[in-house]
């Protein structure tokens, strides 16, 4: 491979990793064409940009990154692909799909600002929460309480007997 070509495609990841918050580092191998086939079609469906790289090219792009992603240089050995991702917790979903098979195996991840090597960091990445989960679990903390207190009024409560009760459990 010529230089100007190994350098564009270093400039390229170096890109990405600036682009996309998080990524997943994958061993592909032994997947055939069908299964190949079908995870690029469910990334596709999960915004989830899956390319495959030269471990040496990837390592290049991490030593030019802001980033100190050394803890991850052990991981690029044999093939290698990368999950880019926007939400951390996407790729660790349906690489959990696949877990039974053990194919796409994960060796990596950098989610959330942190690093995470190895396949047994799989379930801790399936448990991050995205930013959109987090505001839903609270607007849904924050509905209960005004839900109990529609429900009372709808009842026929009346506001003075409510906000006792509101009260009285406050003490």
């Amino acid at each position: 491979m010529k230089k100007e070509v190994k350098d564009t495609i270093i400039v390229e990841l170096g890109e990405k990793l600036k682009q996309y918050p998080h990524f997943y580092l994958v061993d592909l191998a032994g997947l055939n064409a069908e299964k190949t086939s079908d995870l690029r079609r469910k990334c596709f469906k999960n915004e989830i940009k899956l390319v495959v790289v030269k471990n040496t090219l990837l390592h290049k792009a991490f030593e030019a990154s802001e980033i100190d992603f050394s803890p991850l240089y052990d991981c690029l050995k044999g093939n290698t692909a990368v999950m880019f991702a926007q939400t951390a917790n996407v790729p660790a979903k349906l690489l959990k799909e696949y877990e039974k098979d053990g194919i796409p195996a994960l060796k990596g991840a950098y989610a959330e600002e942190s690093i995470f090597v190895g396949a047994d960091k799989l379930a801790e990445l399936v448990a991050i929460k995205s930013k959109n989960e987090l505001i839903a679990e609270v607007v849904a903390l924050l509905q209960s309480p005004i839900k109990n207190v529609v429900s009372g009024l709808n009842a026929g409560g009346k506001v003075h007997g409510l906000l006792d009760a509101i009260a009285e459990r406050n003490k």
